[in-house]
């Protein structure tokens, strides 16, 4: 694969892209930049709703976003929602019930892409007080579409706590993880950064065998698999989680040593 080179580039944000201070490195940015001058389109793929993408328009102000794992696609230019898969009321209610009744201090969240809703006792550990974020019962946050919906731990180790999360949402959600914490994350069943990133790669007639993925989290295991069977490149950085390394055909340096950029220079 020595002359092989993307039609696309898809990269994680956070551990990924991003440097442990939100901020992207001038280096990874020129490198960015020379891969978009030659038409390859550079797609974000991560766990973020669409309000934290604001920042990165600095960096990145064209072209779709995929956020919430998958249920979002952002248009960074215009900042519009441009098509949502959500998790339906039905599923949250029979979900969270059968959570709680398992694991009583399990705590709440949904984001609705551009609003956040959080029940009194769960902690968010961002944008307290935010525009768009407000505290809510967990009988009204379930009484709409989500675009995602946290269940959070404070005492239980994470793996844990995520492996429970999925014994109890079985095949009726899809549930992932992307941070240290006992947090973990649902989508609607079949949701992953691999259905938000095949949409926008078919919008730009790209077929999977010529996607790079970049990411360091379980959350970016959909999206890795998705461009690996297909013969494209799915990159881990060094630091990535064991079971993102294990489905990863490279790997790269961390985002602190601008490893995104290392590996496009690479090809």
């Amino acid at each position: 694969m020595s002359d092989w080179r993307p039609r696309l580039i898809a990269t994680d944000m956070d551990g990924t892209l991003l440097r442990w201070d939100d901020t992207v490195s001038e280096a990874t940015v020129l490198e960015l930049g020379r891969w978009r001058d030659d038409g390859v389109p550079v797609v974000l793929a991560t766990g973020r709703p669409p309000r934290w993408m604001r920042r990165i328009r600095e960096v990145i102000d064209d072209g779709t976003a995929v956020c919430c794992n998958g249920a979002v696609l952002l248009d960074l230019e215009r900042f519009e929602i441009v098509d949502e898969d959500p998790l339906l009321p039905d599923v949250l209610q029979s979900v969270t019930a059968e959570l709680r009744r398992r694991q009583p201090d399990t705590w709440f969240a949904v984001e609705y892409g551009l609003e956040f809703r959080h029940e009194p006792v769960y902690r968010p550990r961002w944008d307290v007080d935010a525009p768009g974020v407000a505290e809510a019962t967990l009988e009204d946050m379930i009484t709409a579409p989500v675009a995602k919906l946290l269940a959070r731990h404070e005492d239980l180790p994470r793996d844990e706590f995520v492996s429970l999360v999925e014994d109890v949402v079985g095949d009726r959600a899809t549930v992932t993880n992307s941070s240290t914490d006992a947090l973990a994350e649902i989508s609607a069943a079949g949701v992953t950064k691999a259905s938000g990133l095949a949409k926008v790669a078919a919008r730009h007639g790209v077929a999977p065998e010529d996607v790079v993925v970049f990411g360091d989290m379980p959350n970016d295991i959909a999206a890795f698999e998705w461009v690996r069977a297909a013969g494209g490149r799915a990159v881990a950085m060094e630091h990535a989680h064991p079971d993102l390394l294990a489905v990863a055909t490279d790997v790269t340096g961390s985002n602190e040593d601008d490893g995104v950029a290392a590996f496009l220079q690479s090809l």
